[in-house]
């Protein structure tokens, strides 16, 4: 990886690619006494004269219930010895593909949905339902799918829902990462450093970090520093454009790569300091089919809508 988390034990330890470091923090953790709140807020005010209204409400009420839940049942574990492990290694402390996931998880995802249940159409209600059903071993295997990308295994209806309990389960194990963990420079940034997932979005910030592009995960919610000149999926330089669909400063575009001919949406925070990386990206999908039409490919995943297959 190209941002390394090691051990605090570590983090004195003269490295000559750690000096340059000093500069721009790596990695940001998310703060989650306030993460599901502030989501759900900017996704009802988007919601306001939206096409998109139903989606973005729905979403508002799956942040909402992550932000119950989260204080409801919070996670305690050792996190050092997790680093430990990875610290030698060029795998994420929290490898989304190999980490081995506790019922933690499981119970997170029935508190959500009893948290939605009494909040939805009769409809959803009967997907929380049929959800609360499924018997372990089936929830681990969609689980599984999911972080696996092989979404056409798992039911759409649910699937926004178990990622929302992952996403959760994750986001909680990353918090507990000390915040002075050491990282590294280097290339390959187009996984999250904490998990290894992919980005939703990324963010272009005001205050301390004034300038600098973080992409956010769609998994953990850390976000990592990429550099704006380069493409966030392939990393070439050259060939990258960037399009919106109203004016020069809006908040929101998307910048594509004709080397890789993908995109990810860009947010600035200069433009709109109420950006949200996973609210903004979802009430822009107009802007998703503009750049389908011409002929990119969508580099990320919203945890609010993931693709067919």
């Amino acid at each position: 990886m190209s941002i390394r988390i090691v051990p605090n034990r570590d983090t004195d330890a003269p490295s000559s690619r750690a000096s340059v470091a000093h500069a721009i923090p790596p990695l940001l953790f998310a703060n989650l006494k306030s993460l599901y709140a502030r989501r759900a807020e900017r996704l009802r005010k988007l919601a306001e004269d939206s096409p998109l209204q139903d989606l973005l409400i729905g979403a508002a009420l799956v942040a909402e219930a992550q932000q119950q839940v989260l204080h409801d049942h919070p996670l305690t574990m050792e996190i050092e010895p997790v680093l430990a492990a990875s610290g030698n290694s060029a795998q994420p402390p929290l490898n989304l593909h190999t980490f081995e996931r506790a019922p933690h998880w499981r119970t997170l995802l029935h508190a959500l949905v009893e948290e939605l249940r009494p909040q939805v159409d009769p409809h959803w209600r009967a997907v929380l339902e049929n959800l609360e059903k499924c018997s372990e071993s089936e929830l681990e295997s969609d689980a599984t799918a999911l972080l696996s990308r092989e979404f056409s295994q798992v039911n759409s209806e649910r699937a926004p829902v178990i990622w929302a309990a992952l996403s959760l389960y994750w986001a909680q194990m990353a918090s507990l990462i000390p915040g002075k963990a050491h990282v590294e420079y280097g290339e390959h940034r187009q996984f999250c450093p904490t998990c290894g997932s992919i980005p939703v979005s990324s963010l272009m910030h005001l205050g301390a970090v004034s300038g600098m592009r973080y992409l956010h995960c769609n998994l953990c919610e850390c976000e990592w520093h990429v550099m704006q000149a380069k493409c966030s999926n392939c990393e070439h330089t050259h060939g990258l454009n960037y399009w919106s669909l109203e004016y020069a400063l809006s908040p929101v575009k998307a910048e594509s790569c004709d080397d890789c001919g993908t995109y990810l949406k860009i947010l600035f925070q200069e433009q709109d300091p109420n950006v949200e990386p996973v609210a903004d990206d979802l009430a822009t999908l107009v802007l998703d089919a503009k750049m389908e039409d011409e002929g990119y490919a969508r580099s990320s995943i919203n945890p609010f809508l993931f693709p067919d297959a």
